[in-house]
């Protein structure tokens, strides 16, 4: 039997048996609308209440900070244009900067705003994915909003969020990070002085999909992106998501509690697999090692090979990974966030990701290095077009 070794998990991870046994009584029994009056409702409201409470305590926030959302896509959204909509409404510039290695939510939630008729600003970075202060502090004389990613989803580049944040709010600008590869990894502590806006999502941590949050300081930061009811303060209505809300808050509760213990095993894992990958096989990349990296992403490409046919063959071998690169019909679109790098379309275009999570051991390591190899070296030697 194929041994099954996934190493995607900054895409998402398994649902974690503590979340899954905290929700299941909610998916059957506290089913009520919690906005509801009757006994019912108040039941389900306790359940929300208390999980803004709990995320609260585990990220530094207050409870009336935390407006959950359907992941982190749409807190990033409501944060960057709801945000920008929000300054132009108060007679600010109705303009956003982002770096050039955001996610791609944020970084088409700022393009809306252009869309709209407003301006939008891109922070360079450099060959490890670090912007520059200097040119954060000129962005953000510019516009009202600045969103800079606390850890990139792809190469994993670890920004000074807090000092960031100040710079920005010396400027007069809002500031938003996009965490959802920050918790349980690096520590988050959402009370420093000049963090705004902050969002998480829960599949990237042990829980469901379709559950996430957007930490506000002010709730005045940001004008609805959907409207209808009053709930959670107008900012995002509709009625909540209580078994998600509780998944969230167990699994960021959980996160935080094991970050420092998981982040030792994330990083000794990654550094093995880099250092063997690197002696086994030529011509080989990994990238931004010299930046500051968060533990559990590894970026490595494969100079003169197509990643699709990578991916492929190692899901043959029963190992899940992910493409930097976005392939489609045999071709090759170089990632954006290695080409805002500025590195060369042999790295750009040719990239995969491993991402580990606490499931993972040391056996899924030596199973990549059993394997991949010779899928290298096959390829390599197959003729051109094969």
């Amino acid at each position: 039997m194929t041994k099954m070794t996934y190493l995607d998990n900054a895409a998402t991870t398994p649902v974690r048996p503590e979340v899954k046994e905290a929700i299941e009584p909610l998916l059957a029994e506290t089913f009520a609308n919690p906005s509801s009056n009757h006994r019912y409702g108040r039941e389900a409201r306790k359940y929300v209440d208390e999980a803004q409470r709990r995320i609260a305590e585990a990220l530094d926030a207050s409870p009336n900070q935390i407006v959950f959302t359907s992941g982190g896509t749409e807190a990033d959204n409501l944060a960057v244009l709801g945000g920008a909509m929000a300054a132009k409404e108060k007679g600010k510039p109705f303009a956003v900067a982002t770096g050039t290695t955001e996610h791609k939510a944020v970084i088409a939630a700022a393009k809306q705003v252009e869309v709209f008729g407003g301006e939008y600003f891109e922070i360079g970075v450099d060959e490890n994915g670090t912007v520059d202060p200097d040119r954060v502090a000129d962005a953000a004389r510019k516009a009202s909003v600045v969103s800079l990613m606390w850890v990139n989803n792809e190469v994993g580049t670890i920004h000074d969020i807090p000092a960031l944040a100040m710079l920005c709010k010396e400027q007069g600008a809002a500031f938003h990070t996009d965490a959802v590869q920050t918790v349980g990894k690096v520590p988050v502590s959402f009370a420093h002085e000049g963090l705004d806006m902050l969002s998480v999502a829960g599949h990237k941590i042990g829980a469901p999909k379709g559950v996430g949050a957007l930490l506000l300081r002010d709730k005045g930061l940001v004008s609805a992106l959907m409207h209808g009811g009053s709930q959670q303060h107008g900012v995002r209505p509709g009625t909540e998501n209580v078994a998600g809300a509780v998944a969230l808050a167990t699994a960021i509760e959980l996160a935080v509690r094991d970050q420092e213990e998981n982040a030792a095993k994330y990083r000794k894992l990654r550094d093995d697999l880099e250092a063997r990958l690197l002696h086994l096989i030529e011509e080989v990349t990994v990238v931004a090692t010299e930046g500051n990296r968060a533990p559990h992403i590894s970026s490595v490409a494969f100079p003169g090979i197509d990643p699709l046919h990578l991916l492929i063959h190692l899901d043959k071998e029963g190992i899940a990974c992910s493409s930097g690169p976005a392939c489609s019909s045999g071709s090759l679109k170089p990632s954006h966030v290695l080409e805002a790098m500025g590195l060369p379309e042999s790295i750009s275009a040719h990239a995969l990701r491993f991402s580990f999570y606490s499931q993972n051991t040391q056996a899924d390591v030596d199973h990549v290095v059993q394997v991949l190899p010779g899928i290298v070296e096959k390829l390599r030697a197959a003729p051109a077009g094969a």
